[in-house]
């Protein structure tokens, strides 16, 4: 039996009935698993792989806002209420595996077992942290602190745990930019400093962190 991020907080009865209610569903790598405007009705958590939850901004250009690994939900509002819409893109960066939990199922599954509330509760209060996270961050972090930080919570992403090996993270400076919430020329003069230190390397599309130890400590 699968045991992943919020599920760990429940007790195993109660996990094992919510995941016998949860399917299971597989995408390729630039599948979008949902579109911005999309109706919504299906929460998701993240078995394997990666997930980049993606914006339109007001100029028309399409933002990253956060990318999402194994354990993490997305999609929480979608049991709240029924004509739910979405607020964002979802889109595999790799080929992603996740539990799939449809409304309706979660209001069956309330009325018979009523503690799986708890579920959704923990899920919208970890998107409330992570959401606050950020505002005091955008508010009161410098961007070339927020830009080495981006980076360096997706070299933890990507990376596999203790190792001290090179990590590989496939997103582009535009990505970055956007998740720091800066503008790219401030990015990327970040990124060729941190390049040009030895601290990570750049390519089409993707960035590679060389000194793991040496980016916790700028990201402090």
């Amino acid at each position: 039996m699968e045991s992943v991020g919020l599920l760990e907080q429940m007790s195993p009865d109660d996990r094992r009935v919510l995941l016998s209610k949860m399917t299971r569903r597989s995408f390729r790598k630039l599948d979008t698993l949902f579109h911005e405007g999309d109706p919504g009705d299906t929460l998701h958590i993240i078995v394997k792989g990666h997930v980049a939850i993606r914006c339109s901004t007001p100029a028309g250009d399409v933002a990253t806002m956060t990318v999402l690994g194994a354990g993490a939900s997305f999609g929480e509002q979608a049991l709240l209420f029924d004509g739910a819409v979405r607020t964002a893109s979802a889109v595999a960066l790799d080929a992603v595996e996740t539990r799939a939990l449809h409304r309706n199922e979660f209001d069956a599954l309330r009325r018979t077992n009523p503690t799986v509330e708890r579920f959704l509760t923990e899920a919208l209060a970890a998107q409330v942290r992570r959401l606050s996270a950020q505002l005091v961050e955008a508010l009161y972090v410098p961007a070339d602190t927020r830009v080495v930080r981006r980076v360096a919570m997706l070299a933890e992403l990507y990376g596999d745990g203790d190792g001290d090996g090179p990590i590989s993270v496939p997103v582009r400076q535009d990505d970055v930019a956007s998740m720091a919430g800066t503008a790219r020329p401030t990015a990327n003069r970040v990124l060729k400093q941190l390049e040009g230190d030895g601290v990570i390397s750049l390519t089409r599309g993707r960035l590679e962190v060389l000194d793991r130890a040496g980016l916790r400590k700028r990201a402090r």
